[in-house]
């Protein structure tokens, strides 16, 4: 990981083994609905966030999320062995089943052991955990807990039954990182991928609406005074070596050119988290091979919580310029934590699908946490206007 004092590193070529990776098919479900058509028309005209009152028997410090209220697993997935899954692992599992039928990447017994899973979380399902905890000291000794419930509370709970569901033999791992998930599975992918561990992995990250991540929203708001509302939901994407793809005749969705993250001074009135979000995005721009006159769009992680939001924004605009769209993915998807990163790239390849003359631009990902956590990603895409993968 880049710390602020860590040399850059030479750049390499765009496109190159070593840098780029190739997008294929993403599946992505949140608050805006199932799909990147969904999920354009919501940051088109960011809807209200819904009424959540009634999905839970607990408390909760609001009565609205962006939160899919009738989702059921059974109804993309069937009810064979889907009966006891929770709300994190349903939601991954869908994405994942999106992203491969979105894909040309066929899976067969030739191919399946290099293909695997790598998803990102910030603790799992909190719900589950919770609950499975609790019953351990409400329940009647010794262990009359449910058994059946214990495989939810795991945090790779969601990543390892897709593996099973989907018959995917390669790698298998879990990331747990929060809002700098997505960009830390871009990187653990890219290795993966650079070191021949694999020839493709669904990278993504999954976070579920419950009344403990709904708490959790509201306490991590309250302290710098946002407002957002919390959201859930999931985005996963088929990534493969680019110049594999391009040496087969395919045609990617996008290209992640770059992935740079760093760990600095909370934001702060020093500006010293703006330097260190600011070296990320310039080591990211370097390592791409672009320059920031390159840049069309800037999918951020603005929030509402006004400290954070202001850091972040001086480290752009010093970079990009304020002239430069800002997609501020949060007004339509709500704050979902880990998943949040993975809708900044949803948002980006959706945008691209419904826009074909913004085939070939480059967009620029940037994330950040309270604690002082920074990334930066460099984003190719391209729309299907030619037909699915060219």
């Amino acid at each position: 990981m880049s710390t602020a004092t860590a040399p850059a590193t030479a750049p390499a070529k765009p496109g190159t083994g070593s840098t780029a990776l190739a997008i294929t098919g993403f599946g992505v479900l949140s608050g805006a609905g199932i799909g990147p058509e969904a999920l354009a028309a919501a940051l088109a005209a960011p809807a209200a966030p819904v009424d959540v009152s009634e999905m839970f028997e607990e408390e909760l410090p609001r009565d609205d999320a962006h939160a899919l209220v009738d989702f059921k697993v059974r109804d993309h997935l069937g009810r064979k062995g889907t009966s006891f899954f929770d709300r994190s692992t349903s939601l991954g599992m869908v994405a994942c089943k999106e992203a491969l039928a979105d894909s040309d990447l066929e899976i067969d017994d030739d191919n399946r052991a290099r293909i695997g899973i790598t998803l990102g979380t910030t603790a799992g399902s909190a719900k589950s955990t919770s609950d499975y905890s609790k019953d351990t000291f409400i329940q009647d000794r010794p262990y009359l807990v449910n058994p059946l419930l214990f495989p939810n509370a795991v945090m790779n709970c969601a990543a390892g039954q897709s593996g099973i569901k989907f018959g995917l033999q390669g790698p298998n791992a879990t990331i747990a990182g929060g809002p700098m998930a997505m960009l830390n599975v871009l990187r653990y992918t890219r290795n993966l991928i650079n070191c021949g561990y694999a020839d493709a992995l669904l990278a993504g990250a999954v976070e579920e609406f419950s009344p403990q991540e709904s708490w959790a929203v509201h306490y991590a708001q309250s302290v710098y005074g946002g407002d957002a509302a919390p959201g859930e939901g999931a985005a996963v994407f088929v990534v493969e070596n680019a110049d594999a793809v391009r040496a087969a005749g395919r045609t990617p969705d996008a290209e992640v050119l770059s992935v740079e993250v760093g760990v600095f001074d909370p934001p702060g009135p020093d500006g010293e988290f703006s330097r260190g979000l600011g070296l990320c995005i310039s080591r990211a721009l370097e390592r791409a091979g672009v320059t920031a006159a390159d840049i069309t769009a800037v999918a951020t992680a603005a929030n509402g919580m006004t400290l954070l939001d202001e850091a972040e924004e001086r480290a752009i605009g010093a970079i990009v310029g304020a002239d430069v769209a800002r997609l501020r993915v949060k007004d339509a998807t709500g704050e979902a934590f880990s998943a949040s990163g993975a809708f900044q790239l949803a948002a980006l390849l959706a945008r691209h699908r419904a826009e074909p003359a913004r085939d070939g631009e480059l967009s620029l990902i940037t994330t950040r946490s309270a604690e002082g956590a920074a990334g930066a990603a460099v984003v190719r895409g391209w729309s299907r206007a030619g037909g699915d993968h060219g």
